[in-house]
């Protein structure tokens, strides 16, 4: 009897050590299936779809210091191409330094300002001249804040009997600014100068 008590006992124990191993084995699975659960969700939210011409495309959510020196190249260049695009229409004109002009501060005003009372963009008008800019290259040093950077393109000057081109060489420094829909990468040009604006060459139209 006293055999068959321990014979018992010694099951008891085997089948609840196999049921405390059962259970610690499924928490470790929850918690495991939770933490996982979690990782996907995280990565989920740093996902964006945005829908463009009836394609889905997958956009990744990242700080903005990742970024600086894409977004301050890019607002460089929609400012110069924005400020030197001329067409012999005042509206075109007008619509365009507008643009150009919330993406800098006083010292682009002071050189649009200028122009128009030297009768820039009255002859550029009565002229029938077209101006196209060509960015070849843009530096920007992210090392110290304001970041400075230098713009290298080729103007496109067209008028009815000639196409000039013009080699550009413009500087300045980056302020970070809100964004809004008037400027989107949130940066402000501060102290904008242009340190070469030369003849290159010129072609006769036919």
């Amino acid at each position: 009897m006293f055999t068959k008590m321990k014979n018992i006992d010694t099951a008891f124990r085997y089948v609840r050590g196999f049921t405390m191993l059962v259970i610690a084995g499924c928490v470790i699975i929850c918690c495991f299936t939770l933490f996982k659960s979690y990782q996907a969700l995280t990565r989920m939210q740093d996902r964006v779809y945005i829908l463009a011409q009836g394609k889905v495309l997958e956009a990744y959510l990242s700080e903005r210091k990742d970024n600086i020196a894409v977004e301050a190249k890019d607002h460089v260049k929609t400012f110069h191409q924005y400020f030197f695009t001329l067409d012999p229409d005042e509206k075109v004109i007008k619509e365009n330094l507008a643009r150009a002009l919330y993406l800098a501060d006083q010292s682009a005003k002071r050189i649009y300002d200028d122009l128009k009372e030297s009768g820039y963009y009255s002859s550029v008008i009565s002229g029938n001249i077209s101006q196209r800019i060509q960015i070849d290259s843009i530096q920007i040093d992210t090392g110290q804040y304001p970041y400075g950077f230098s713009c290298f393109a080729t103007q496109k000057i067209i008028r009815s009997t000639s196409i000039v081109r013009r080699s550009l060489l413009t500087r300045g420094m980056l302020r970070s600014v809100s964004r809004s829909d008037n400027n989107p990468h949130g940066f402000l040009i501060e102290r904008w100068i242009t340190l070469e604006n030369k003849d290159l060459s010129t072609e006769n139209r036919k």
